[in-house]
């Protein structure tokens, strides 16, 4: 019966196309899904492109997957505003699909020349095969749906195309890797550039964000390459390009790449003045607020880990680096905030521990402010880390996860708090307040993910996927 109405739905969708194309919008749905990073809406019957295939005849595009939704029961009503990124998404779908040969979207059409030949080849003939089609930057605050309407355009791709789906952190972990494989030569990012492209042309890129000066540093050249070489970006951020690493060192060379982006780009905001991921109902079993409670995330552990023997172990990261847990068993570690975020670790190292564990014991979770801004910035980049690889959190901390950022604001906050220096020089400030722009845009994100991590619905799927994993008897 389902599948007779999802049927009968696709009819009525391409014969109302041309009628409600432009019509106004008088319902919207919310999908509310466990495993998704948060939730997306998107009106019932408006839409702006027409009837589109994936090349096999069949019909496709993140519309269809929005109608198959509506009657699988995933959607629930709220509100509008991600209807225009869904329309932008599917604009985007029909020019590749329709592109596709112009593009090199076809792995199996690709250029099987090894990569340092096409380097040394491209020596000798300058040429540039940007792609006719523009990519899509979405931007817009925690919560509002971008990472879940962009894997909702990813997954409808064709499974021949040459693309990728990473997080931004990952993406720039593999370019310094790269580079390093080809030091020596005379333009080692003209090679790194190569060798992405040809692993995948439609490059999507999950939490954009700049606030390391290296990375600042090689971003524009490198993507001056990717472009050259037909990249298609898509790309989610918490943050405009106008503002991405504001403040940050030696900017300037920075800014032509956020000029070549808005070139290479549609840029869209997606507003909402709700975080879903808030809306998930609090387990509480997981999170524990107060000091001197290692006994008690001690024995949760214990619970965890069950009759497996629990001791030291030893995770290998890249590059041959080496990382010391002080307690581990059955996926689970266990480890001091100042073990994991007073030292010199960064997301190499988070993601080669989350590669082995599935589940962090984490004790001490403190308050921050200007004294350890440090450890808040590793702080922010381990949550990131374990959110993207969908791993469970069990820690003690002297507050709420809002609490615990409270004292970080940025330039634009701290000049409503002190409007004549937008800085601490009042004896009435907060002599703990730090300001920084970078920190104070990342924290609202890792409330959220804090938040959400320890949801009921989060640790569920948590459950489930641990399941999944487990061999069948």
């Amino acid at each position: 019966m389902r599948l007779l109405l999802l049927s009968l739905r696709r009819v009525t969708l391409f014969s109302r196309h041309q009628r409600y194309a432009f019509a106004p919008i008088h319902n919207c749905l919310i999908s509310i899904n466990p495993s998704t990073s948060s939730s997306s809406l998107y009106s019932a019957s408006s839409f702006c492109s027409s009837p589109h295939s994936n090349g096999d005849g069949k019909i496709a595009g993140p519309l269809v997957e929005y109608e198959r939704r509506i009657v699988a029961g995933e959607l629930l009503d709220g509100d509008l505003c991600q209807l225009g990124t869904l329309r932008e998404l599917q604009r985007l779908y029909d020019e590749l699909v329709q592109s596709a040969d112009a593009c090199r979207l076809d792995r199996y059409s690709a250029s099987a020349k090894s990569t340092r030949s096409n380097w040394f080849w491209n020596k000798f003939v300058s040429h540039s095969s940007v792609s006719p089609v523009k990519g899509l930057y979405l931007y817009g605050g925690v919560g509002t749906g971008k990472t879940m309407l962009m894997d909702l355009f990813f997954h409808q791709l064709p499974a021949s195309w040459r693309t990728q789906r990473i997080h931004f952190h990952n993406f720039m972990l593999s370019v310094h890797s790269r580079l390093q494989k080809h030091k020596g030569l005379e333009d080692p990012l003209e090679v790194v550039g190569l060798e992405i492209a040809d692993e995948a042309i439609l490059l999507c890129l999950d939490e954009f964000m700049v606030n390391d000066v290296a990375d600042a540093l090689i971003l524009n050249r490198l993507f001056r390459h990717l472009f050259n070489n037909g990249i298609i970006l898509v790309a989610t951020s918490n943050r405009a390009p106008d503002n991405l690493y504001e403040g940050g060192l030696q900017r300037d060379l920075f800014l032509p790449f956020i000029s070549t982006l808005k070139e290479r780009c549609v840029v869209r905001e997606i507003g909402s003045s709700v975080d879903y991921r808030k809306l998930t109902s609090a387990e509480e079993e997981f999170y524990f607020i107060g000091k001197d409670i290692s006994g008690l995330l001690k024995q949760k552990f214990q619970l965890l880990v069950g009759d497996q023997p629990a001791g030291p172990q030893v995770v290998e990261v890249v590059m041959g680096r080496k990382l010391q847990v002080p307690l581990a068993a059955d996926g689970c570690a266990y480890f001091l905030f100042e073990e994991l975020c007073d030292r010199p670790l960064g997301a190499a190292d988070y993601l080669g521990l989350f590669k082995k564990f599935h589940t962090l014991a984490l004790e001490g979770v403190p308050f921050f402010g200007l004294h350890n801004r440090t450890a808040a910035y590793r702080f922010v980049t381990l949550v990131d880390v374990m959110y993207e690889n969908k791993a469970r959190l069990l820690c003690t901390a002297e507050g709420s996860p809002l609490e615990l950022l409270e004292r970080i604001v940025t330039i634009s906050d701290a000049q409503q708090i002190a409007p004549r220096t937008s800085s601490r020089s009042r004896k009435s400030d907060d002599p703990d307040l730090c300001v920084d722009n970078e920190l104070g845009f990342a924290k609202d994100r890792t409330i959220s993910r804090l938040t959400e991590m320890n949801s009921k619905e989060y640790l569920e799927q948590h459950s489930r996927m641990l399941q999944e994993k487990q061999p069948s008897s």
